[in-house]
């Protein structure tokens, strides 16, 4: 895939936690010293089962041009199911980007415990050259470009 030109281009990416794992990785990772692109807004959650669609919609509406989930491992959500609500929501989110022209790569869903600071690290990175390979959303306001 060529680059575009988008060398220069760096993406703003909106990560929503949960409280636990989510959250705790990011934490271990900043304790840790343990970098990751600071193009990174996060939004705590009590768990990530409470991320509607709404808030995914929102955040690109906002000016974010890739959206992500850090969610607790599946099996292991503290609140049961969240993690895999999340999951079904973000598919959800992806099939609404792709009906009006967005690429559903614009959002992702990563699954850790709270002491992965390096699979923190990992996912900020990942999404990042994710989305630099697809370049600014078209939703960002011109004079924000």
């Amino acid at each position: 895939m060529s680059d575009n030109g988008n060398n220069e281009f760096e993406p703003e990416l909106t990560a929503f936690t949960c409280i636990y794992c989510g959250s705790m990785a990011a934490d271990t990772a900043g304790a840790l010293r343990v970098s990751y692109p600071a193009n990174v807004k996060l939004f705590r959650f009590p768990c990530t089962g409470k991320v509607d669609v709404e808030y995914i919609l929102k955040a690109f509406e906002e000016g974010a041009d890739g959206v992500y989930i850090v969610a607790c491992s599946i099996g292991n959500c503290h609140h049961l199911h969240g993690n895999v609500r999340a999951t079904k929501r973000l598919a959800y989110a992806r099939q609404l980007l792709e009906q009006v022209g967005l690429e559903g790569d614009r959002l992702g869903i990563f699954y850790m415990s709270g002491s992965q600071a390096h699979a923190f690290a990992n996912a900020a990175a990942q999404m990042t050259e994710r989305v630099r390979r697809l370049g600014p959303s078209p939703l960002r306001k011109r004079e924000e470009r």
